[in-house]
């Protein structure tokens, strides 16, 4: 009889520990999931079209010129600092649009005009009819601007409507890079064990 007890309460007792045993391992294997974690984190969709300007060709130079010039300075312009649009403004020095050497050429040289006989404002395309973009709008938002309109260029105004910058479609497609790249990046640490983020 005793024997019997004795038996069964090893026997109880093993259950238990089994139990006990199987339950830590869960609870580990539960914290092991919440502190191991790894994410990886992108920042595709961040970027403005101040980072695109900040690293634009045209960030460093004057990328203004006067309406009453003519489009030959216009054209040694472009070719100097090799870009293909300028802002223009009028005598107040305000904005009054855009040219671009797309003007140029159909506008100028396929109607076989003189480029030192034509004034820029001539050819320019006026301010009423600019699409443009502030400072803050995402590089995604600029992208559509310019794919909707068949345009290549964006001047920046501010939100006084001064304007303060002017971006090109190379520009958004090197923010496209940077962004895939930084992903790519994160990516290939993650897969080696490096990177990624520890998270709850």
């Amino acid at each position: 009889m005793l024997s019997t007890c004795a038996s069964s309460i090893a026997r109880a007792s093993a259950r238990t520990l089994s139990q006990h045993r199987l339950q830590a391992s869960s609870a580990a294997a539960v914290s092991s999931s919440h502190y191991f974690k790894r994410t990886v984190t992108s920042k595709v969709g961040d970027r403005t079209a101040e980072h695109a300007w900040n690293k634009s060709c045209y960030s460093g130079m004057d990328y203004t010129i006067s309406d009453d010039a003519t489009v030959f300075d216009m054209v040694e312009k472009l070719a100097a600092y090799d870009v293909g649009c300028l802002v223009t403004k009028d005598k107040e020095g305000k904005l009054s649009g855009v040219v671009s050497e797309r003007d140029y050429v159909t506008k100028v040289a396929l109607l076989g005009e003189s480029s030192k006989d034509i004034s820029v404002k001539q050819i320019s395309t006026k301010a009423a009819n600019l699409v443009m973009a502030r400072p803050y709008d995402t590089v995604d938002a600029c992208m559509d601007k310019m794919l909707s309109r068949d345009i290549r260029h964006l001047p920046l105004i501010d939100d006084m409507g001064q304007v303060v910058g002017i971006i090109s479609i190379k520009d958004l497609i090197k923010e496209c890079l940077d962004e895939k790249e930084h992903t790519l990046n994160q990516l290939a640490s993650f897969a080696v064990g490096e990177g990624g983020h520890f998270v709850m």
